[in-house]
């Protein structure tokens, strides 16, 4: 049986994550709203560049085998 998701999918799955944690890192209060949590932009922002580095991993595996399949 097969793995459902290519590197392709990874790859946008990994691109699209990385860019919602980015801008919510950017856009949201550390407060948020009334609720008591707390939340630590440093900490999403720092997931969010090692998902945009594995991104980029996984282009640089796909340019990779596109050089290689030719």
């Amino acid at each position: 049986m097969a793995f459902p998701l290519t590197l392709d999918d990874f790859s946008l799955w990994i691109a699209v994550s990385a860019i919602i944690l980015l801008s919510t890192a950017e856009l949201l209060s550390p407060y948020y709203g009334r609720s008591g949590i707390v939340i630590d932009k440093r900490k999403v922002r720092v997931v969010a560049i090692y998902l945009g580095v594995l991104f980029l991993i996984t282009v640089v595996f796909r340019v990779f085998a596109i050089i290689l399949l030719r």
